[in-house]
């Protein structure tokens, strides 16, 4: 099985439903990965803000995003830019991803590529 888990929610609004959405797209990719499928994760949106986020020792959802971190493929790079979360992304080690050339921005990722190439696209 080939999935693409697209993450839009906003870590900044520190909402329960915010953490139930991101804990829930990184178990699914935990699942996946344990199975041998192919996953990748993706940030979007306000969701780019995340990634910096999961990475400190203390959040509840840290040790699961590091079982799963190598399936990430990266942040919007367009999204990263207007939501302010571009360096850290940067920071993360986590690639900007620009393969949709959206006119008047960086580009961001192309989803119907990734559905084009087998995946089934969840978002959380």
């Amino acid at each position: 099985m080939k999935l693409a888990l697209i993450l839009l929610s906003d870590p900044a609004v520190n909402s329960e439903e915010a953490l139930g959405r991101v804990f829930n797209a990184l178990a699914v990719a935990y699942d996946a990965k344990q199975r041998g499928d192919d996953v990748k994760i993706l940030f979007h949106g306000t969701a780019t803000r995340w990634p910096a986020r999961l990475l400190e020792k203390d959040h509840p959802a840290q040790a699961l995003y590091a079982a799963v971190a190598d399936r990430v493929v990266g942040v919007s790079c367009a999204c990263s830019e207007v939501f302010g979360a571009a360096e850290s992304a940067r920071q993360s080690g986590l690639d900007l991803i620009k393969g949709n050339p959206v006119p008047g921005t960086s580009g961001l990722p192309s989803l119907p590529a990734l559905m084009a190439d087998g995946y089934a696209v969840i978002t959380f």
